[in-house]
């Protein structure tokens, strides 16, 4: 198999898994806690730059299409659009700065969650400034509602994909594949 089809095999796996994993919620309040930023974590944690930012956009992409890949089974251009819809654009920055520190050295377990904060952290920023225009809330306004009730259930989220991560690129046949890549 050459190099390239690996590639393209391995954007299109992991655009599923984000596909998979991502509609699965638990419905609180407004905004839904979803497993969509599990999904980016592992997918920056396992991927080089490019594959996990692919993915990702592919994955967006398929969403807007309408098939149902959003939080709670929903799909189309309207939940991109709606006042949530700047979290799903900033998995984008998120799974780049996720794969792009945790590259640097896969065997350094401190990287993975380190990577997943600050990939987190601007994912909120996206988020929260994208919430806060479609809204005319405050800041504050938007903090509680959007980020605070999230940040245990994140935290959660960044150990077990850390665990995840670190187990599948240093102890499986794993790192041998993508190191080929």
């Amino acid at each position: 198999m050459t190099n390239r089809i690996k590639i393209i095999t391995t954007i299109a796996i992991f655009s599923g898994i984000i596909c998979v994993i991502s509609p699965i919620t638990l419905p609180v309040g407004m905004i839904p806690i979803t497993l969509s930023t599990f999904a980016i974590y592992l997918i920056g944690g396992l991927t080089k730059k490019y594959i996990g930012i692919l993915s990702t956009i592919i994955y967006i992409f398929i969403g807007i299409i309408v098939l149902p890949v959003f939080s709670s089974y929903t799909g189309g251009i309207g939940v991109v659009l709606s006042i949530t819809g700047g979290y799903i654009l900033g998995y984008i920055p998120c799974v780049f700065i996720i794969s792009l520190l945790t590259s640097i050295n896969k065997k350094n377990i401190l990287l993975y969650p380190l990577s997943m904060i600050i990939g987190t952290i601007i994912c909120y920023c996206i988020g929260t400034l994208w919430f806060m225009v479609q809204t005319k809330n405050s800041l504050f306004e938007t903090l509680i509602i959007t980020v605070v009730p999230f940040l245990i259930f994140d935290m959660i989220k960044i150990i077990l994909a850390t665990i995840c991560c670190y187990i599948l690129n240093n102890r499986t046949p794993y790192k041998e594949i993508m190191g080929s890549m």
